[in-house]
């Protein structure tokens, strides 16, 4: 079930850390797609070592980024868990010059600055003898050529007490994590896509989960058992029913790839993360931190950028609900809890003025937020006798706009109505 802090924090920051940071190479899938082997793959245990791993640099970076909760992956596809789990040896702690408990460091710095503590998870292991066929739903295909080289058995016909012994694997690996770290607030799957609910054991498996803490919150991908929806990459163009979370690189790899310069510019990032809570929705913004566990420069001054911003406009992002429809204002919107105060995400600087359609309230008040300047406005048209509104043209120019995106506040008599709905709405056709 998603707890009330979730839908209200907007921000997240996901890290994909792990060995795949030694030579810069895709998590796991760079051995399963067949870009390196197997054991080359693995001879990057022997190059981690977190030298200069510091949980607390990473919690105050992420403070600083306005987020509200962080996910960290424990363990990726690769079966390398960053902590000191007892029921594999295939860890940072034992196999690597790390030898430490990254798990530990990260939990306590998120819970000492209140930041919500999430953790990723792998379901499925590639290294792990018991993890049997890969073929999405238990399905053997037609072509078993294409099916993954790391299956076993290869002819998809499962061992059902190989299966039992991994699915025993999985609670006891993520009994630990929690058990031992203190308070966990969100888990974050990934892989249950190559199996079937029933294999998977649910929906037993999601309360076994829930017995160690009620309050948790799991996401969307335990094969329709998760409490809320994650987008991947694409940015929606409908709101998703529901609750919802987009995750996103800030260039185009998820862990640390050293050529990878396709970055998105601060202000792309602003405006996706504008987009995001405008349909009512959280950003899960990732880094890549390096093989020594400090995070790029360029993703660290990103993540300051889009807190800056946040911290001028806070009270447009906080404490507010989704906006209005694009029917109404072709941009982003916000409205407040208490819905007299409408604000309005401006993307690009208008030439003359900002354009607002179906606005039924009298408007007390329009102000840049960043700065405070009132700004006048306009009212053509309408048939006030059967309740049409007119067309809002708020008066601003280029000189009034923020260097990324800026915010008008729109107080207004009266709650938020806009014509033909409630206003409440960011709609779903």
């Amino acid at each position: 079930m998603v707890q009330p802090w979730f839908e209200k924090a907007k921000l997240g920051i996901f890290i994909h850390y792990g060995i795949y940071a030694v030579d810069g190479i895709s998590e796991s899938w760079s051995f399963y797609n067949g870009r390196v082997s197997y054991e080359d793959y693995m001879k990057q245990l022997d190059g981690f070592t977190a030298s200069k791993f510091d949980a607390d640099k990473w919690a105050d970076l992420f403070e600083k980024s306005g987020a509200k909760y962080a996910v960290l992956t424990t363990k990726h596809h690769d079966g390398v868990a960053l902590w000191d789990t007892k029921y594999s040896d295939l860890n940072v702690v034992k196999k690597t010059p790390a030898k430490r408990d990254l798990i530990k460091e990260y939990a306590k710095a998120l819970t000492d600055r209140g930041i919500k503590l999430g953790m990723y998870y792998s379901l499925i292991d590639w290294s792990h003898p018991d993890y049997a066929s890969v073929y999405e739903g238990g399905k053997v295909p037609e072509d078993l050529s294409k099916v993954n080289r790391f299956c076993s058995p290869t002819d998809g016909v499962q061992d059902e007490e190989a299966w039992q012994r991994f699915l025993e694997f999985n609670n006891n690996q993520l009994r630990e994590l929690l058990t031992d770290y203190g308070k966990v607030d969100l888990l974050w799957f990934d892989g249950d896509w190559e199996r079937s609910a029933e294999q998977w054991n649910l929906p037993a498996f999601k309360d076994y989960l829930l017995s160690f803490n009620p309050e948790l919150i799991i996401n969307s991908r335990l094969q329709g058992h998760g409490d809320y929806k994650t987008p991947e990459q694409g940015l929606p163009i409908t709101r998703p029913v529901g609750p919802w979370e987009f995750c996103t690189t800030i260039n185009s790899s998820w862990g640390y790839q050293h050529d990878d310069d396709y970055y998105k510019t601060l202000n792309q990032i602003i405006r996706m993360f504008c987009d995001c809570i405008t349909m009512g929705g959280n950003m899960l913004l990732d880094v890549g931190p390096m093989e020594d566990g400090t995070i790029p420069q360029r993703q660290e001054e990103t993540l300051i950028g889009l807190g800056n911003w946040i911290r001028t406009h806070e009270e447009a992002i906080y404490e507010t609900d989704e906006g209005i429809h694009t029917r109404y204002y072709l941009g982003g919107s916000t409205v407040s809890k208490d819905r007299q105060t409408l604000y309005l995400f401006v993307y690009d600087d208008p030439k003359e003025s900002v354009c607002l359609k179906g606005l039924s309230n009298k408007i007390k008040k329009i102000t840049v937020l960043h700065s405070g300047k009132e700004l006048t406005y306009e009212i053509q048209g309408g048939v006030p006798w059967f309740n049409i509104p007119g067309t809002t043209w708020i008066h601003m120019t280029p000189e009034d706009a923020h260097e990324n995106v800026t915010v008008l506040k729109i107080e207004l008599e009266g709650e938020l109505d806009m014509y033909g709905g409630s206003g409440a709405v960011v709609t779903h056709n």
